[in-house]
């Protein structure tokens, strides 16, 4: 199967898990769609509630993020201008994922106290 997205080239995948750890692989997807799970934010907001991103990955996190489908970038015609990010419904249906990932990684976190 082909993923062909204007940031990557395509790449042909054997597993489809692979295609879901080329979606959402890296340090920073996950954090910043466990952030839109319930909420649309400026981009502002994405970096002043993950200070240790940079400005240009958060950037290029969201263009990947919206090339692939899973998050949504609104923007208003206005002085100054001002764009929103949500998920996408492709997105809200990564949510029991994460939802399962924070379940585990706050038992794992929990094990030993």
């Amino acid at each position: 199967m082909q993923k062909d997205t204007n940031t990557r080239k395509k790449h042909e995948f054997s597993f489809p898990v692979e295609i879901t750890l080329d979606l959402i692989g890296g340090k920073w997807k996950l954090l910043i769609m466990w952030l839109l799970k319930d909420k649309v934010y400026r981009f502002s907001e994405l970096k002043r509630l993950v200070p240790q991103i940079t400005q240009k990955m958060l950037t290029q996190q969201l263009r990947e993020l919206e090339s692939d489908g899973l998050i949504h970038r609104k923007v208003y015609a206005q002085v100054p201008p001002k764009v929103e990010y949500s998920l996408t419904e492709l997105g809200k249906s990564f949510l029991p994922i994460l939802r399962a990932m924070h379940k585990w990684g706050a038992t794992y976190t929990n094990r030993n106290k």
